[in-house]
């Protein structure tokens, strides 16, 4: 087996919905294409997830940014990825459209705010239009 094989190898998935909402109470790094949430998981080692909502666009687009994401992460996560953390990657609106280069290396930034323990400032939840002067 080969270097890289065994290192992908080690690379689980998330497939609870619990585990992507304990990832939210993580780091949390923001770029234009997508939000990065990291979190200790306990030792169980690299895992990652991906989260596109309906908002983004109809099920050929998400699945698109899904495909896109999941080749961003399986590159960079053995090497950059944080041992035993939680990865959950946020897709965004603009992510679609975006270079792959370029999301490589936003990727690439952003885990490594994370492992200097560096995350965006939480601004709070936005008030959705319909709850406005109320």
């Amino acid at each position: 087996m080969t270097q890289t094989a065994s290192a992908t190898a080690s690379i689980k998935t998330l497939t609870k919905r619990a585990d992507f909402l304990s990832a939210n109470s993580g780091i949390r790094n923001a770029r234009s294409g997508f939000v990065l949430l990291t979190r200790p998981n306990g030792g169980q080692g690299i895992r990652f997830g991906i989260t596109v909502t309906k908002k983004i666009g109809n099920a050929v687009v998400r699945n698109r940014m899904k495909r896109r994401f999941r080749e961003l992460l399986r590159a960079a996560l053995p090497t950059q990825g944080l041992p035993d953390h939680d990865h959950v990657l946020i897709g965004r609106a603009g992510g679609v459209e975006r270079d792959f280069a370029l999301l490589a290396e936003e990727l690439g930034r952003a885990l490594e705010r994370a492992r200097d323990g560096k995350g965006d400032p939480s601004g709070g939840r936005r008030p959705r239009k319909g709850n406005r002067g109320r």
